[in-house]
Formats: structure tokens, C-alpha cells, sequence
């Protein structure tokens, strides 16, 4: 179980401070830098520079109609929105995020295909060459669409 130095201090009888001074010389991390499940250090890191790498990707967000989803037209009124072939019921979030100033670029695209996500590459890139920001090099997670042909030319 974890406490921080004041409770700790609180327990051992010694002022927050000894108790904070005794933590850091044994190295461990503050709370706010560990896991709240696992209790392990949480490991950031950040790229030197603008551009040096930027993450790229999707989040699909369930769309709610004008009037309200399901909870306020009932069931079937509903349903009409899950149809999955038209992608209605769903916006596709497409996200580029510098690693070192954490500036986005976002749209709001009807899919995830592989030729959806290389334009949407193509686009941030631009945008963040406006910015200033030359892209040298792009992280994704292993989804369909980065794993294609389309994407590997985009990004050489």
C-alpha cells in the first residue's frame, strides 16, 4: 500500500518534511509520478525537437443525432443510427500530435481506411510544415490501415 511522505510522516511521527527527505534519498518517485494500479514510475518521454516524431492516430466516437440518441427517441427510433455499412453511428477522430511542443492536428473523416488515413498524413503534414514543424518521423499503433501499402509510400 501506498502512502505519501505527510501520512507517512503522520505514522512514523516525524515531520513531512524528514519523511519527504528519507523517500528521495532512496529514490522512489513521488505518487504523482507512479501508476495509481501497478505503483510503478510512470515513463514519459519527449523527442528534442518539434517534428521529430509525431503520433498519429484514430478514435472512432459514437455520433448522436439532432434531437438525441436512443435515450430520448427510444429504441427503435434509436437504431437507425448503428447502421454500420453508412457510418452514421460513428465519426472517425483522425489525430496527429507532435511528441515535443504537443500540438494537434485533428479531423473528423468517414473512415479508417488506408487511403482515408494516407491523405489524412499527407494533410497534417502540410499543416504542420505551416506551422513550421518539419515531420521526420510518425508513430502509430499496428491498426489495419497503417499496415498497408498506401500508408508505407506516404510516409517515405
Amino acid at each position: 500500500h501506498r502512502i505519501g511522505p505527510v501520512r507517512l510522516a503522520a505514522r512514523a511521527g516525524v515531520a513531512a518534511s524528514t519523511a519527504h527527505r528519507i523517500l528521495v534519498r532512496h529514490g522512489l518517485p513521488a505518487l504523482a509520478a507512479c501508476d495509481r494500479a501497478t505503483g510503478e514510475p510512470i515513463r514519459r518521454y519527449e523527442r528534442a525537437r518539434p517534428g521529430e516524431l509525431v503520433h498519429v492516430d484514430v478514435k472512432k466516437l459514437g455520433r448522436i443525432p439532432d434531437g438525441g440518441g436512443h435515450k430520448v427517441l427510444g429504441r427503435a427510433a434509436g437504431r437507425a443510427n448503428q447502421d454500420r455499412r453508412s457510418g452514421t453511428g460513428y465519426a472517425c477522430l483522425h489525430a496527429a500530435l507532435d511528441d515535443h511542443s504537443r500540438l494537434a492536428y485533428t479531423e473528423d473523416l468517414p473512415d479508417e481506411k488506408a487511403a482515408t488515413c494516407a491523405a489524412f498524413l499527407r494533410r497534417a503534414t502540410a499543416w504542420f510544415a505551416r506551422q513550421g514543424i518539419t515531420v521526420e518521423r510518425v508513430l502509430t499503433d499496428n491498426a489495419w490501415a497503417y499496415t498497408k501499402n498506401t500508408w508505407r509510400d506516404t510516409c517515405r
